[in-house]
This record gives structure tokens, C-alpha cells and sequence, in this order.
């Protein structure tokens, strides 16, 4: 490819630079949000990087100036540790505390950071004992998660149990029906919801094309296609690329860099994408290693001397191209990150999840495709979706511009993008469901009568109703009877009496906030957990915490006889509930032993390299089982007052196995 520029960009290109210095004036948009928040609940829908974290900001600087204390929610543990940092350095480290289930730190202080499943987890407890939340702000960010399809619940809950008294501020990006939201919350808390809408970008987006010659077209002119990419589309109408045909990677990060487009952020396919492209170094020259470059590396090095033989870091440190995604280990994540946020990096490929809640946007996004993988399935990608990947384009205060090149290639529906560039983000729908967790949690304080009500006054109720024109049977009524199909299945284990309240068993099962509750609850009633081996209760807990599709390459045959034996044994207590759980229509996740020996291995002390060797895992994949893992203890750490030996020995097996490379700090 030959580096060329359309003529009618000359003029777009000139305004690459970085925009003078000016003393910060909050925009009029921020200036509202804040008086709203002050005396209402507040949801604020803004683009990435439009300043949403000041108003989080002076809003906490606001009640704790009064004596009042402030809760922030992020999805992301990732993202609940930057805003841990970052809320120190602004309001000093001993006002800020942490709740993550990995980190628990400074809980008294009056400004707590924290995951959303935690905060839902503390107004279960609220409910429960008849105390009120110690808080007087709440702040979700990242609220459009309220419409995400499995951890949806959560936020629904949070923005359900938070009592009235307590101020709301919900911070997003994409929100296609804030009024909606805002005006079901104003039928429950009884309060009004203001919502605050900007829609200017703080950096504008330039959209573009490149044709594979290497010449950089504007991809519309107004919301049409640009006359050039018009005339490539219809000269390629019929024709097919071909399946193996791979982008030029290095040679389009020789065309960004030439027209001086960099950094920039590759969204691929796939992580095996994402680390296949890293072979474009092969034809690039190596990154001039400034002052600043080597010093901020030295720094991350000096913390994290194990990187040094990450197989990537050679790569990172001499082109300044690297791989983020979900297959890698969180401190080698986070090195990444602040790479690309001090703007040391030429270049990141990543799928599409570094789009949701990490903030480091770069010059210039590059998409190769048009869909995205659901987890299921590659479905064409939803305007809240474009809208993510597009905020990171365009830095504040470096940039006076930021740019979208879409490559064309077999999964390019450019058509789709250009509608993307136009369309406002999707509307969120509730996502209630019932699982055992919600259901012991919700009667630990509320009869089923009372649960009926919550379902009631539900999003999903309230938008079925609006939408319908009817007296909306419908959700509450799949809700209500889905209930009562968890409710009998809890009354015929033992969970719940015939009186419809907890049983003994239930009051302490309700404190497992798991995926799988019973499961574990029935290991314990059966002594199948070991209250003197840490090492192999660690390893029989992996099974119910491994969520993978496939199993991890251990042969049953390796393992050894006691440690085979133990896995087994937990495996036949739980094999009865498993089937009345399959035969009464809920699902059950299968339980592998090879993850209960790959985790025995770890908690034994073993090296890292010796486990990635050993199970034939991705790094980033075998962190999260063992983080998950780790969580599950710590949620039988919480039965000391029912089950002091096995909780003693849960604390002990998350030291074993809560440590680096996986723990990080």
C-alpha cells in the first residue's frame, strides 16, 4: 500500500494538533448536572470523555464537605481500583476506601469505591438487619449497563432497594431512553430524576475509509457516502474477498503514522487476532525511546519485574505495539493501559471489550469489522456498542480531532457504519430475572407477597405497560410465577419453610452471593468441604467457579489419588441436587476436576509458567478462575458464625491463591 490522502482531507488533516491551555471552566451541561444532583436524583447522558467524572467528583466533594458520606459503583474491578487511585490523589488516600472482593481496604472512610454487585450486596444487608445504608450519595457509572443482558439485574436492583433519602446520580454514555428511566425511578423513589443530555463531542469524529491502494478517503459526506468510497463500493459490488486474506497491518500503521494518526486503538475479531497482529512489528522501525517512554516503562517494571518476561514485552518496548484483551494477566492489562494513557504507544489491538469502562482514547480507531461476538454469537454491531468504540477516538486536551477508519475486508458491512454514524444509541430494557441468590436474599426481609410488589413496580413491568397501552400482566406475571417455580424448589431442599420463610439452612445459604448458591450450600450440609486443607478446598470451590465452555487440558489420569478422590467426593454429594435442579427446568453447569487440580497446583505454590504450561490456559482466562475462586471463599469466609472451621479454612485458601502475578498492586 502506498500512503496517499484524498485532496478534500487536507484540510481535515490540518487540524491534528493539540488545543491550547485554558484555565478549566466546567460546561453548562456539568454546571446543571451538579445543582441537579444536589437536590434530586440525576442521570446524566454524555459522550466518552465529555467530563462525566468531574460531576461525580464535585458532587462527592459536596456531601463529604457536609459530613456525609459517598458510594461509587463501577462494573468493572478493573475500573473501581483506577477510580480508587484517582480518588485518593484527589481527595487524599485516607478519605477513600476500596470493595471489590478482591480488595477490601478503608472501609470506614466516607467515600467508597466498589464493584455494583457489592453495593446491591449491602442494601440485601440493609433490608435484612433494619439499618439504614450509611450513605448519602450514590453514583453508578457506566449505568447503560441497567440494560446488560447478565449483570443487568444488578443495577436494576441497586436503583430498586436504594432508599429514597439517598440521592442517585447515574453517569453514561449511551442511554437511548433517559426519560424513560428517569420517569420509572420517579414512580418508586418518589422523587424527581432530572436528566442531563449533551450531545457534543468533546473531540469531533472524523469518519474514514481506507481503499486498499493505501489512500485515505473521507468515508460520508454528510450522511452519505463520500463520491470516492461510493464509486470503490460499486466497482466491488460482486466481487468476494477471500477467506484467508489478512489486513496489512503494518502497512496500515505505516499510513496512520505518515499522516501523523497516531496512536491508535485496532478493534479485531478475536484475541487470537489481536496477538497474530503483532507480527505487523516484523515491518515497522522500532519506536524512538524518549526520556519519558523509558521512564514511565522503567517505573511499571520496577512494580511488575515478572512482565519482563511477558512475551510481548519486547515487542511493546522496542515497536510500541502490544495486545489487550481478556486472555491476559491484569497487571500486564494495566501496564498497557498506562502506556497508552501517557501516550507512549503507536498502537493496541484489542477486541471489543477494552470499549466498556477503561479510559484510555487514542487519536485514531480503526474498525476491521462490522459485527461483534456476543458471547454466543457475531450479530451486527448496535449503535451503543459503535458508540463506545467511537468515545475512545479523540483525546481531551491532546487532541483537536479524532478519527473512525473503517478497513474493508470480509466482515466490513460498510453500509452498517455509516448508518452507526448517525444513529443514537438503543434503548435500554429491563433485564430482571430471578436466580436462588436474589430469591434467599429477597426473603431473608420480604415475604413473597412482598417480592410479588417489588416485581410490581420493576422496570420491566413499568416499560411493558407503557409500551402496551395495557395493565401490563405480562412481566409481572413471567416474573411472579418464575419466582415461585425458585420458591418451591427452595421449600422442597429444606431452604424455605411451609410458613414461606427462611429455614435455618436458608438464613445462612442466603449469605453465598454466587452463580451457584445450592451447590455449594449442599457440599457443605454433606461435609464435602475440608475444614483442614486449604489447598483442596480451594481446588473443590474452582469447580463451581470455572464458567468455560471446554475443559482445562489436565488428564484425570495426573492427578493425584487424595487430590482425586477429594474432587469426586464433592462432585457425588452435589450429583442428587444437580438432577432435581436439571429435572425441575434450571440449568446446571457441569463440574470439571481438571480445574479443581489445576487450582490444587496454584494453592500449593507452584510457579505461574508451571501452570500456563500444565493446563494450557490463557493467562488472562486462568486469573479469572482463580479470582472467581477466590470471591467464592470469600463467600464462604462469611459462614464463620455457622460454620467456623470451613470458614477459617476458606480465608486460608484465598492467601494461597491470592497472589502475583494474578493479585496485583
Amino acid at each position: 500500500m502506498k500512503p496517499e490522502i484524498d485532496p478534500a482531507l487536507k484540510n481535515v488533516l490540518a487540524q491534528i494538533g493539540r488545543p491550547e491551555e485554558r484555565v478549566f471552566s466546567p460546561d453548562s451541561y456539568q454546571s446543571e448536572a451538579l445543582r441537579a444532583i444536589g437536590e434530586t436524583d440525576c442521570l446524566v447522558i454524555a459522550p466518552t470523555g465529555a467530563g462525566k467524572t468531574w460531576i461525580a467528583r464535585e458532587a462527592i466533594l459536596r456531601v463529604v464537605k457536609n459530613g456525609g458520606r459517598a458510594w461509587y459503583a463501577s462494573p468493572l474491578k478493573a475500573l473501581s481500583n483506577s477510580k480508587w487511585v484517582e480518588f485518593g490523589i484527589h481527595f487524599e488516600k485516607e478519605n477513600v476506601g476500596i470493595i471489590t472482593g478482591d480488595t477490601k481496604e478503608n472501609t470506614d472512610a466516607p467515600i467508597i469505591v466498589g464493584t455494583t454487585e457489592i453495593l446491591r450486596n449491602q442494601l440485601y444487608d440493609a433490608m435484612h438487619q433494619g439499618y439504614d445504608l450509611g450513605c448519602d450519595l450514590v453514583i453508578l457509572d457506566e449505568a447503560h449497563f441497567l440494560g446488560d443482558l447478565d449483570r443487568g439485574v444488578v443495577w436494576e436492583e441497586v436503583m430498586t432497594f436504594l432508599p429514597a433519602r439517598v440521592n442517585l446520580l447515574m453517569l453514561s454514555a449511551t442511554i437511548g431512553n433517559g426519560e424513560e428511566i428517569a420517569n420509572w425511578l420517579e414512580t418508586i423513589r418518589k422523587k424527581k430524576c432530572i436528566v442531563i443530555k449533551e450531545e457534543k463531542r468533546p473531540v469531533p469524529l472524523y469518519p474514514l475509509f481506507l481503499h486498499p491502494s493505501g489512500r485515505l478517503l473521507p468515508l460520508t459526506d454528510d450522511k452519505r457516502f463520500s463520491a470516492p468510497v461510493a464509486d470503490f463500493l460499486k466497482k466491488t459490488a460482486n466481487k468476494k474477498i477471500g477467506r484467508r486474506q489478512l489486513p496489512d497491518y503494518g502497512g496500515i500503521i505505516r499510513i496512520l503514522e505518515r499522516f501523523n494518526l497516531l496512536p491508535a486503538i485496532f478493534f479485531l475479531k478475536s484475541r487470537a487476532e489481536c496477538d497474530a497482529a503483532l507480527k505487523a512489528a516484523a515491518a515497522l522501525k522500532p519506536v524512538n525511546e524518549t526520556g519519558e517512554f523509558s521512564e514511565t516503562l522503567n517505573e511499571l517494571l520496577a512494580r511488575y519485574p515478572d512482565l519482563q518476561k511477558h512475551r510481548q514485552w519486547k515487542i511493546l518496548k522496542t515497536y510500541g505495539l502490544t495486545a489487550h484483551h481478556g486472555g491476559q494477566l491484569p497487571a500486564w492489562k494495566f501496564v498497557v493501559e498506562e502506556m497508552m494513557k501517557e501516550g507512549h504507544l503507536r498502537v493496541i489491538f484489542a477486541t471489543s471489550t477494552i470499549a466498556a469502562g477503561v479510559n484510555f482514547p487514542a487519536r485514531t480507531i480503526v474498525l476491521f469489522n462490522s459485527d461483534l461476538y456476543n458471547g454466543h454469537d457475531f450479530n451486527p454491531m448496535t449503535a451503543t456498542e459503535f458508540r463506545q468504540m467511537t468515545g475512545r477516538a479523540g483525546r481531551r486536551g491532546q487532541d483537536n480531532i479524532g478519527f473512525m477508519l473503517a478497513v474493508n475486508g470480509r466482515f466490513m458491512d460498510l453500509l452498517h457504519i455509516r448508518k452507526l454514524l448517525f444513529r443514537p444509541p438503543e434503548d435500554i430494557l429491563s433485564r430482571l430475572k430471578n436466580d436462588f441468590s436474589m430469591a434467599l436474599n429477597l426473603l431473608l426481609s420480604q415475604t413473597p407477597q412482598d417480592i410479588r410488589g417489588i416485581f410490581e413496580r420493576s422496570l420491566a413491568a413499568y416499560q411493558q405497560e407503557k409500551r402496551s397501552r395495557d395493565a401490563a400482566p405480562g412481566a409481572v406475571k413471567n416474573l411472579w410465577l418464575d419466582f415461585c417455580k425458585h420458591l418451591e424448589f427452595l421449600k422442597a431442599e429444606n431452604f424455605v419453610d411451609k410458613d414461606e420463610r427462611l429455614t435455618e439452612d436458608g438464613r445462612w445459604a442466603a449469605k453465598l452471593r454466587l452463580d451457584s448458591p445450592l451447590m455449594i450450600a449442599e457440599c457443605l450440609r454433606r461435609n464435602a468441604l475440608p475444614a483442614d486443607n486449604e489447598k483442596l478446598l480451594a481446588a473443590i470451590v474452582s469447580m463451581f467457579a470455572y464458567d468455560r465452555d471446554a475443559e482445562i487440558r489436565v488428564e484425570i489420569k495426573s492427578i493425584a489419588p487424595k487430590l482425586l478422590a477429594a474432587l469426586k467426593s464433592a462432585i457425588t454429594a452435589v450429583r442428587p441436587l444437580a438432577k432435581k435442579l436439571d429435572g425441575a427446568g434450571f440449568s446446571v453447569s457441569p463440574l470439571y476436576p481438571a480445574a479443581g487440580a489445576a487450582m490444587y497446583v496454584w494453592a500449593q505454590g507452584r510457579d505461574w509458567d508451571h501452570l500456563i504450561k500444565t493446563t494450557g490456559m490463557a493467562e488472562g482466562d486462568l486469573a479469572t478462575l482463580i479470582l472467581r475462586t477466590a470471591d467464592n471463599l470469600r463467600q464462604i469466609g462469611a459462614l464463620k458464625d455457622t460454620h467456623p472451621e470451613v470458614a477459617a479454612c476458606a480465608y486460608k485458601a484465598r492467601e494461597a491463591i491470592l497472589r502475583e502475578p494474578v493479585l496485583f498492586v
